[in-house]
């Protein structure tokens, strides 16, 4: 696994790091994160039927993903939500902690990175660090910076969905 920090500190990639309680949902963050600016944001791990192609998408926190049409939209087939224990081998983190961040443990570059063209449209964005006890803000150019050193291309696509 990799230390987050230290490839952020190796790589000059800057960020403003916001402890708080742990938070699992959407609706926990808007009450136990400080408000600070940058887009929030949901993270989704899911998979094809066949267990084949893994995708960790990023929208905006307030959208609920209609994932049967997302399935067309990447062209995957049937989509679901990964499992704990596929979520843990591919991205190496928890339920709960989900996050574009855990590109680092990815090596491999088995999971398709896919983000919302109107989270895309923002300046700075807000991230869990592997955990869900605290926020990174940080830069667009921080994070193609980031997605760089990874090797993780990006798909920006509508992905569809309604804001509640």
């Amino acid at each position: 696994m990799t230390d987050l920090y230290e490839l952020l500190a190796h790589h000059k990639i800057e960020y403003e790091r916001h402890d708080h309680p742990a938070v699992f949902t959407v609706e926990e963050a808007r009450r136990l994160v400080p408000e600070m600016p940058g887009a929030k944001t949901k993270n989704l791990f899911l998979r094809d039927a066949s267990g084949r192609r893994h995708f960790l998408v990023v929208v905006p926190a307030r959208k609920r993903v209609d994932i049967k049409i997302l399935s067309e939209v990447v062209a995957a087939g049937r989509l679901s939500f990964g499992s704990p224990r596929r979520l843990q081998r591919y991205l190496g983190v928890d339920p709960g902690s989900v996050t574009l961040l855990a590109v680092v443990n990815d090596p491999a570059h088995q999971v398709e990175v896919v983000i919302d063209k109107k989270i895309w449209a923002c300046d700075r964005f807000q991230f869990h660090p592997l955990v869900n006890t605290a926020t990174l803000l940080i830069s667009k150019p921080a994070l193609e910076q980031l997605l760089s050193v990874t090797g993780h291309p990006i798909r920006v696509v509508e992905v569809p969905g309604k804001l509640q």
